[in-house]
């Protein structure tokens, strides 16, 4: 029993370790929450910016500017009525571009809304990915009015561009923004600026090039030591109510040519450009590969904005150039964290001709348990593929891991019942030496021994198993296969979120808990440990007070550490509770029948007559009466 209940602990305090660990990860790798904020519908552009007509692109055979405006451009002074332009003290010229101008891309993929203020994206949805029956809207402004891809002149403390920008349609799939720009006090100083998009059919990468033109008239003006700071932000979709570190949440990520790099959102400037940088959610993810010939810088932040609860932002800093004329081609990839759509990037199966990207080191995780989560993920949608159902294939992968796992399970069993044996032995030992450890630990190592016992047999299937655990938690977090996978419709229409049975109101969490709703599956996960609990335990530990208290606080203590978890998690645990306790009892019946049998074919013990003395007189036996 002391080797026993050592053991438990022992167990006990692995889990709760390994439960730290990722609890840990989880506050230092992922941001604080945020107060709970209604996310804007998807893909809706700002009230005060939506188009009052139809979207509609400036023809390329623009008619030339009026001769006023030829002579304003010639000294740098902006026309009467046009726009201002934010920047560090940089003048835009007007040429033509008189209102705002909503600009649509069509692809097999992609649904884009450019705008000609500053030439930004307003809006980018997946076109095969939904999110509440709508395309999935990958660029979340919260209604902020926010647009991504802005430019800057400067470093990142710069004020984005909203100069109306001319717009140049080159074809179905392109669009190109330019406008003049001319520093104050100086009507020389002028230069170009070009922003063109290219977007491609079956790709969910892009190019965006960055054209400098006469740069060399503002080499002399103080740009904070940077030409331009390309934006993007302020977050990426779907849109969220809140960062809650499991379901919501963003990892800032660089990619050096060997290795990926966990950076932090803390407005540090990265100088070692890297090949690529990322941000990530739980599904999607954004990744931009600069390539430009000098060089550039980069920056996360991470802050509450207008509409934003937690922005998030990559800010890639060109620094100043050494020609008149520069042209940055970026390639952005914003799309899924799926294997099979980032493994054509280290092929070369795409239209840009990439080759070893390693764009695949944003799919999934990593690590150890990665090998173990790609065969589970592999059986998980072979069943899928039998029954249509996830929830369905867990409850049927389960069952595999069960009897994977039956053989040890069976040892571990037989391994309890050989300790029970030799329990009174045990007992009288440590009677015995109480006073002397060492002495008891010695006689404890001999008897088991003599008796053939091993006492990890007892806890080897648990620990085992915790692998299995961490896996499946892991492949509910971030698969991306598994998002909206469904099990129970009304009920468990996500397995890759928490369900629930009832929301609370909007803005309303529980005082310390933060719920923000009430959930069905931690209490049927309560029952389902306890019920396992109660038909496993043996006869001493039923005895033992410390290891009843685990038996009920263990259980309560995974209830909270598992109440915002993916709902396929606890449907995996709770199917294995039910599957483990069917299977233990069947094993507790199948020895006992073994142990008595063997106790039916033990030779019994011989029974001794008494001889009777020679010459004794035996006295005869009375009759009753009648």
């Amino acid at each position: 029993m002391f080797m026993e209940k050592n053991t438990l602990v022992a167990v006990v305090l692995s889990v709760a370790v390994l439960f730290g660990f990722y609890l840990v990860q989880g506050i230092f790798f992922a941001p604080e929450p945020s107060p709970p904020q209604a996310a804007a519908p998807p893909g809706e552009l700002p009230q005060q910016q939506a188009p009052a007509g139809p979207v509609a692109a400036v023809p390329a055979d623009q008619p030339p500017p009026a001769a006023v405006d030829v002579i304003a451009d010639i000294l740098g002074i902006p026309p009467a009525g046009a726009p201002d332009t934010e920047g560090d003290g940089v003048e835009g010229v007007a040429l033509a571009a008189e209102e705002r101008e909503y600009i649509e891309i069509e692809t097999d993929l992609l649904s884009v809304v450019l705008t000609n203020a500053g030439g930004n994206i307003v809006s980018l949805r997946l076109r095969n990915h939904m999110d509440g029956g709508e395309p999935l809207e990958m660029i979340f402004s919260g209604g902020s009015g926010a647009h991504a891809f802005t430019t800057a002149f400067g470093g990142v403390g710069a004020q984005p561009l909203t100069t109306l920008f001319n717009v140049n349609r080159i074809s179905q799939h392109a669009v190109r923004f330019s406008q003049h720009f001319s520093l104050p006090h100086n009507p020389e100083a002028r230069f170009r600026l070009d922003k063109e998009y290219r977007f491609h059919p079956g790709e969910y990468m892009f190019e965006l090039i960055v054209s400098l033109d006469g740069y060399h008239f503002v080499s002399s003006f103080d740009f904070g030591g940077s030409a331009y700071t390309l934006s993007f932000g302020p977050q990426i979709g779907p849109g969220f109510q809140r960062l809650d570190r499991h379901q919501n949440f963003r990892q800032y990520f660089t990619f050096d040519g060997r290795r990926r790099r966990t950076e932090r959102a803390n407005d540090s400037i990265i100088t070692s450009r890297p090949q690529w940088a990322a941000i990530a959610g739980q599904y999607f993810a954004f990744i931009a590969i600069p390539l430009l010939p000098g060089g550039f810088d980069l920056s996360f932040s991470e802050r509450a904005e207008p509409g934003v609860p937690s922005a998030s932002r990559m800010h890639i800093i060109r620094p100043p150039l050494a020609s008149s004329r520069t042209e940055d081609t970026f390639r952005f990839y914003l799309g899924p964290r799926r294997m099979d759509i980032l493994q054509a990037f280290n092929t070369g199966n795409n239209v840009f001709g990439l080759h070893n990207m390693q764009l695949t080191e944003m799919a999934g995780t990593r690590g150890f348990l990665a090998p173990l989560e790609r065969v589970l993920m592999w059986f998980l949608t072979f069943f899928y593929g039998l029954t249509q159902n996830y929830g369905v294939a867990i409850i049927l992968l389960t069952l595999l891991v069960r009897i994977a796992f039956f053989p040890l399970t069976k040892k571990g069993s037989e391994a309890t019942l050989r300790m029970q044996a030799i329990a009174p032995k045990m007992k009288e030992l440590q009677e015995k030496y109480k006073d002397n450890r060492p002495k008891l630990n010695a006689e404890m190592a001999e008897l088991y021994k003599k008796e053939g016992y091993n006492p990890l047999k007892g806890c080897l299937p648990m620990l085992l198993q915790l692998p299995i655990f961490f896996a499946m938690f892991n492949l509910f977090r971030t698969h991306f296969e598994l998002r909206g996978a469904m099990f129970i419709p009304g009920w468990i229409p996500d397995l890759s979120v928490p369900e629930y049975v009832w929301s609370f109101p909007e803005e309303v969490r529980l005082p310390l808990l933060g719920w923000d709703a009430i959930r069905l599956l931690p209490f049927i996960y309560v029952a389902s440990q306890l019920l396992y609990g109660k038909v496993t335990q043996t006869p001493d530990q039923k005895a033992n007070p410390q290891m009843k208290m685990i038996l009920y606080l263990m259980p309560i203590v995974f209830f909270f550490v598992l109440y915002d978890m993916p709902s396929g998690l606890l449907v995996y645990w709770i199917a294995s509770n039910l599957l483990t306790m069917v299977q233990q009892l069947a094993i507790m019946k199948y020895l006992a029948k073994k142990k008595a049998a063997a106790a039916a074919n033990a030779p019994q013990p011989a029974v001794i007559v008494p001889q009777k003395k020679a010459g004794s007189i035996v006295p005869p036996r009375k009759r009753k009466k009648r």
